[in-house]
């Protein structure tokens, strides 16, 4: 059932969020630090554990990785909009580095390419 990945999904993501509280109270900062990357270590762990200790309903295990596919993706790209954000806000410099990041990344696509090319000449 899809529920059972949604509870597991609301669990991991309220124990992230409070291990990061804790996480940023005991660097002594009043943020939450950490605590989506935690819940999202935590989804992974879980969902695999789940597979491997535990024998549970076909039904149940498709809701628990529809869930855990579901949820980095959009967990990237809501940090990618800060990040966005935050560089926009920030100035010309970051801006800059970030469309170079970009720039540099696109241009190793076609040699990354050769080179895997290279390898697999057996067709």
């Amino acid at each position: 059932m899809v529920i059972y990945g949604v509870a597991l999904l609301a669990f991991c993501m309220l124990t992230g969020i409070f291990l990061g509280d804790i996480l940023g109270q005991l660097i002594g900062v009043q943020a939450n630090v950490g605590g989506v990357g935690i819940a999202m270590l935590l989804l992974i762990i879980l969902s695999n554990l789940t597979h491997h200790k535990f024998s549970i309903g076909s039904a149940t295990e498709n809701g628990v990785h529809f869930w855990s596919a579901m949820y980095i993706p959009i967990v990237v790209a809501m940090a990618a909009k800060q990040d966005v954000l935050a560089a926009v806000s920030s100035g010309w410099m970051a801006i800059i580095a970030g469309v170079a990041a970009v720039a540099v990344s696109f241009a190793m696509i076609p040699l990354l390419d050769r080179i895997h090319i290279g390898e697999d000449d057996v067709d």
